[in-house]
């Protein structure tokens, strides 16, 4: 048992350097650009899932909460919504960095949430203008939002970049802790069995965990993939779905519930059925 946590400590120590750079890089983007990108959103019209994928996928806070307050305002679609959900990652980018895993890693994996995405969101709203259900937008303004549990936009961002850290570097030395001690008492057979020998049963499984809306989720996924539990499909899968606070800044300002509902069942099939074509895309690039 001290074995375990002293690696536990050791890795988490080893992350902690790149960790904060990261998340001090995402504090000034935020800080600099985070109004400019949103307000491009709020006005791309029908290229808005291009644009909130591309967007989405930039780690900054608030952003997915942002296009949810767009969205129950009309001012943006449904598909743009959706590609922004789907491509924004939370904690994910800044692990696999201070995790060291390779560049081209990386880019795949963002390529494949960025692309994927884009392409979700652009049938969405498709399929809604075929049958007449979209929203008709409008130019009406609506605040900005930085409502993520750990931001605070008042303060140095060398101290929230900080906060940031230490706050995720707990959740990592949690996750990792519990992971090593099924590691050494069970093996990886307990969770290969279900992530790893039962592809699509994973990227299900996986998709319903990432719904629930807490950075922890994403550190949790993230974490299974660089440990070599889960497959590059599952992680995508996960990731995918978990949209940060999108979803509980969409049922808090948007007064229907069926649509927020079938919306988060949108969200759910457009992410599992991601990971599943994603993780057969994987090994072909």
């Amino acid at each position: 048992m001290i074995d375990i946590i002293l690696e536990t400590l050791i890795d988490a120590l080893k992350m902690t350097p790149i960790l904060y750079l990261a998340y001090l890089l995402m504090e000034f983007l935020e800080l600099k650009a985070g109004e400019k990108l949103n307000n491009a959103v709020a006005k791309v019209g029908y290229a808005g899932p291009a644009i909130g994928g591309l967007i989405g996928a930039i780690p900054q806070c608030g952003f997915s909460g942002a296009v949810a307050g767009f969205f129950s305002a009309h001012i943006v679609t449904l598909g743009t919504m959706i590609a922004v959900f789907l491509s924004t990652s939370d904690e994910m980018l800044p692990i696999l960095l201070s995790s060291h895993v390779e560049g081209s890693v990386i880019a795949k994996v963002l390529l494949f949430k960025i692309v994927g995405a884009a392409v979700c969101g652009f049938i969405i709203d498709l399929l809604l203008r075929a049958f007449k259900k979209n929203r008709q937008t409008s130019s009406e303004h609506i605040h900005d939002f930085c409502e993520q549990e750990h931001c605070d936009c008042h303060e140095s961002v060398f101290l929230s970049a900080l906060k940031h850290t230490l706050k995720v570097l707990v959740l990592i030395i949690v996750v990792s802790f519990a992971l090593n001690c099924i590691f050494e008492y069970f093996g990886n057979e307990l969770l290969s069995d279900v992530f790893i020998t039962k592809p699509v049963v994973s990227e299900i499984i996986a998709g319903i965990v990432g719904l629930i809306p807490n950075c922890s989720i994403s550190v949790l996924i993230t974490n299974l993939f660089v440990e070599g539990v889960i497959t590059p499909g599952a992680m995508l899968s996960g990731l995918m779905t978990n949209a940060g606070v999108g979803l509980l800044v969409l049922y808090r300002l948007n007064k229907n519930v069926k649509e927020n509902i079938f919306i988060t069942f949108v969200l759910l099939v457009s992410g599992i059925a991601l990971g599943i074509v994603c993780g057969q895309l994987w090994y072909l690039f």
